[in-house]
């Protein structure tokens, strides 16, 4: 049971970013490219492996919380986690679906919020479970700022 759970909650986040990919995907060769971006903004063949490890340790993440509690244990900790996904899913669709950066940094700073709620959640009940979404909110952070600055420049 416990390797379907691991196996259910790494579905659900590599869903969520295969959701936004969606909107991603499309834009980057053609509007993406377009943008007038800072210096220190990434190649755009970083963004995929980088979400691609972030939505694995979100997975790990929300299992251990489950496999200590499960959702009765914890159920603020599991809709803080599910409002954070969410969240993330919606910042692709308004930055590249609705092409608005500046929307979509206002955005990602409730997304940012929210993962620092889940992570203050996840803490007492798994620190390592919290550890894991550490590097997850350093990106967002990061992301926030490019964000910013690319809706600044255009």
């Amino acid at each position: 049971m416990s390797a379907f759970a691991l196996a259910l909650s790494l579905l659900t986040c590599f869903a969520a970013g295969l959701i936004g990919s969606a909107f991603t995907v499309p834009a980057i060769p053609g509007w993406y490219a377009s943008l007038r971006k800072p210096a220190w903004t990434p190649p755009s063949w970083l963004f995929g492996p980088v979400w691609s490890v972030l939505y694995a340790t979100m997975g790990v993440a929300v299992w251990l919380v489950w496999r200590r509690v499960g959702f009765p244990g914890a159920p603020l900790a599991f809709v803080a986690f599910g409002v954070q996904l969410a969240l993330n899913t919606a910042w692709s669709a308004i930055f590249f679906g609705l092409r608005r950066p500046m929307a979509a940094f206002v955005e990602i700073m409730f997304l940012w919020i929210a993962i620092a709620c889940t992570i203050t959640l996840f803490a007492p009940i798994d620190l390592f479970a919290a550890a894991l979404l550490m590097p997850y909110l350093a990106w967002v952070t990061f992301a926030a700022a490019l964000n910013h600055a690319i809706a600044r420049r255009n």
